[in-house]
């Protein structure tokens, strides 16, 4: 029987896709592949994604990566979730925490017992009764599973880091796992005659490389699955009409906040992500609606610090690949598509398309019905994160043309549905593996002033007295214990400080 293992992978590109996907297969299949990456430095990355979810503590994990480690490599801060301003009507905020929120009860959420209190008169702001977002607005932080003396989850993090920092760490453990970097521009690729298969191609240099399997980390250049292998574009933009950005880096102004923040604005959003040792600020906003002059003042007229750099300009057109994966290429990051960074997920499509392909580790043959496989599970992940983003534009209550288009727009089915039910029921269901989980949707859908108009009837076993005193009950414990943390700075100082040893 003839051995039909693939040996050879090609990364094409480097950046934080580029090295997760090396870091990742060599620290999971490194004994069984020769893994090459190939960049160029004349080839400048994107370099913005600095705000992650909290499963990249599964991806750093998995990797064999030490977390204080890594936020001393990337200037990292904590994160526990992201505040949303101005996004419902001009001077609101809410937060979407990362975490529990309250505790179930009687086979149903915390929130349907919410629901009934909010139209009873008895309940408070739906972040009360989260310990994330207690601890996030005291500026504090500590590794904690459990909320001391109860049954409730402790506090849920992601991270703040440095993109370009944490791919020049993810490079070191790569090295060392014997992935081999090769510097060098590509100016041709070839391809099999009979299959279109990438074969190999040719550096600047004169160097060909050969592969059997290509990882396409180009960017958006996207320069195997669509310079070469001409793979199509499903663009959001009539959903999504953001396709610029204006990022720039500025001096922190006080203590980082354990928090990014998203500021609504007259034709689209700014973060503010806050690292060890600066800032990173960027205006996303639509071309229809605002010039990028007016958006490079925007964002300068509303940073905490001084600017460190010329705020720089990128342009993006929202959408995915038609394929994701197509003949022995498979495309991750900014090659396989782009949904604007509102919840942190352009790191986590590219560490989800690597657990994918880890999933889905083909050989020589490619059989098509694995690559299919594949390619339908990313469309669907893309998808899901899609709606979850137009939530946050849809569902607005400002009057300025942007805005309006955004409410007044045909949905996706998808979305439409999710939309429908929590307003007639208060219910919300996670369907298969999408990202985001009934209690991140339930903090958006009521941040954004949609409410439903009734409950799970469970909620109305309690008496009103029994209610109130259950309410009551949570609060305390999730607001208990905030004083007594050490603060973010404090944490940071102690455990993960740049520089330090």
């Amino acid at each position: 029987m003839s051995d039909s293992r693939i040996r050879d992978v090609v990364i094409v590109g480097g950046g934080t896709a580029g090295w997760m996907a090396a870091a990742a297969l060599s620290a999971t299949m490194g004994d069984q592949l020769r893994i090459r990456l190939v960049e160029s430095e004349q080839i400048g990355t994107v370099g913005v994604g600095e705000a992650t979810i909290p499963a990249l503590r599964l991806f750093n994990g998995l990797v064999g990566i030490d977390e204080d480690a890594f936020l001393r490599a990337s200037q990292g801060s904590f994160k526990l979730g992201i505040e949303f301003l101005n996004w419902g009507s001009i001077g609101e905020s809410y937060m979407h925490t990362f975490g529990q929120i309250g505790q179930s009860l009687d086979l149903i959420e915390f929130w349907q017992y919410w629901l009934r209190g909010r139209k009873e008169g008895i309940a408070e702001n739906l972040g009360k009764y989260s310990f994330n977002e207690n601890v996030a607005r005291a500026g504090k932080f500590a590794r904690l599973q459990r909320i001391p003396n109860s049954e409730l989850e402790g506090i849920g993090y992601a991270f703040h880091f440095d993109a370009s920092l944490y791919a020049r760490f993810l490079r070191e453990i790569s090295e060392k796992n014997g992935v081999i970097r090769t510097e060098g521009r590509i100016i041709k690729v070839n391809q099999d005659a009979e299959s279109g298969f990438v074969r190999s191609f040719i550096l600047e240099s004169g160097e060909e490389i050969e592969g059997e399997l290509f990882i396409d980390c180009s960017g958006f250049r996207a320069m195997l699955m669509e310079q070469t292998l001409d793979v199509g574009y499903v663009d959001w933009s009539h959903w999504l009409p953001c396709d610029h950005a204006i990022a720039v880096p500025t001096a922190n102004s006080g203590p980082p906040r354990p928090f990014t923040q998203s500021i609504a604005h007259r034709a689209g959003w700014q973060w503010r992500i806050p690292l060890q040792h600066r800032t990173g600020n960027g205006c996303v906003f639509s071309s229809a609606y605002m010039s990028e002059d007016e958006a490079r003042q925007i964002l300068l007229d509303n940073v905490e610090g001084a600017p460190l750099a010329e705020p720089r300009s990128i342009r993006f057109k929202t959408g995915m690949r038609e394929k994701a994966w197509h003949r022995n290429v498979v495309a991750l990051g900014l090659a396989s598509g782009f949904i604007e960074p509102l919840e942190s997920t352009s790191i986590h499509l590219v560490q989800n398309g690597i657990a994918r392909l880890i999933s889905h580790f083909p050989d020589r043959g490619f059989a098509q019905v694995n690559i299919d496989t594949y390619n339908r599970r990313i469309g669907y992940d893309y998808e899901r994160i899609r709606d979850f983003i137009i939530l946050h534009y849809t569902a607005n209550q400002r009057d300025e043309p942007f805005w309006r288009y955004l409410r007044e727009m045909d949905l996706p089915d998808s979305l439409s549905a999710k939309i429908e039910l929590f307003k007639a029921t208060g219910r919300i269901f996670r369907e298969q593996e999408e990202l985001f989980a009934e209690v991140g949707w339930f903090q958006v859908l009521v941040g954004q002033n949609i409410i439903p108009e009734t409950y799970h009837p469970l909620a109305d076993v309690l008496t009103q007295d029994e209610l109130a005193g259950f309410l009551r009950d949570i609060r305390t414990i999730v607001s208990t214990p905030v004083p007594h943390l050490p603060s973010h700075s404090d944490f940071i100082t102690r455990y993960c400080a740049a520089g330090a040893s």
